[in-house]
């Protein structure tokens, strides 16, 4: 996702690549869908929590995903513009997902 297209073996190594860093199967399939926003996901899979988390904790993790994320904080950190554009579309992806959730919450049927 350098280029910010993830390309097919990329794709492919982010299947096989983590076992050889250690990195345990269950993380990386959570951790891809936080960089790589392919369609319709599991809003849980993008906030990276397991979908029977309290709602108050999804919550939580969710604002800090926004601050960690949000492109006025990193431009105030003089972050390049490409990380910014980067920033952007995930911060889109958590509230898209967060939303998502909330309807849940409340009760209201989603798609």
């Amino acid at each position: 996702m350098a280029a910010g297209v993830l390309h097919d073996r990329e794709a492919a190594y982010s299947q096989t690549g983590p076992s050889e860093f250690g990195i345990a199967a269950v993380a990386s399939k959570r951790a891809r869908p936080r960089h790589v926003f392919e369609g319709d996901l599991d809003p849980y899979a993008v906030l990276g929590v397991d979908s029977d988390l309290p709602y108050d904790d999804v919550r939580r993790v969710y604002r800090r995903l926004v601050a960690e994320n949000h492109p006025d904080r990193l431009i105030a950190r003089g972050v390049p513009q490409e990380f910014i554009k980067i920033a952007s579309e995930r911060l889109a992806a958590i509230n898209s997902a967060f939303d998502q959730i909330e309807l849940r919450h409340r009760g209201v049927p989603t798609a």
